[in-house]
């Protein structure tokens, strides 16, 4: 007797890095939207560990951190083929650790800090609230497309 085939998790998130968005998307269709903050060098995909630049491409979450530093976070599957090809071919390592997080547990800046201006160091930031809808609708398995 064989095991059924676990079907992959019905939702998928788009991340629009121009426009500050995360889109949650459930059977094909919108559920929710979300403002985000990105790495404080935003624009282009990363190259490189330390360069402060969210990736751009399609990973996976593989993990969710419900003792993370940050409120709630969702662990992708930064480097994928192409990330670790890049920085190879430069001689650099791509980094690793790329989460979607909420705010810091024990913030080091006021409130407004974290709402207007890309802070992390390539992750991709939302409000704890956004951040509690997101961690009930998203399962390890979902699809994260991230573009520029």
């Amino acid at each position: 007797m064989t095991e059924p085939a676990s079907a992959p998790p019905p939702g998928r998130i788009i991340i629009k890095k121009s426009a500050r968005k995360l889109f949650l998307i459930k059977n094909n269709r919108l559920v929710d939207d979300f403002t985000i903050s990105l790495g404080a060098d935003p624009t282009g995909p990363k190259e490189r560990a330390g360069d402060d630049r969210t990736p751009e491409g399609t990973y996976i979450v593989n993990w969710k951190n419900p003792d993370s530093h940050y409120f709630l976070s969702l662990h992708l599957s930064y480097p994928n083929a192409a990330d670790r090809a890049r920085a190879a071919a430069k001689g650099v390592s791509p980094g690793d650790n790329i989460m979607i997080h909420g705010l810091p547990n024990q913030p080091n800046h006021a409130p407004a800090y974290y709402r207007e201006r890309d802070w992390t160091h390539g992750c991709i930031a939302v409000s704890n609230e956004a951040m509690a809808t997101i961690w009930q609708d998203v399962q390890p398995g979902t699809v994260v497309q991230i573009e520029p």
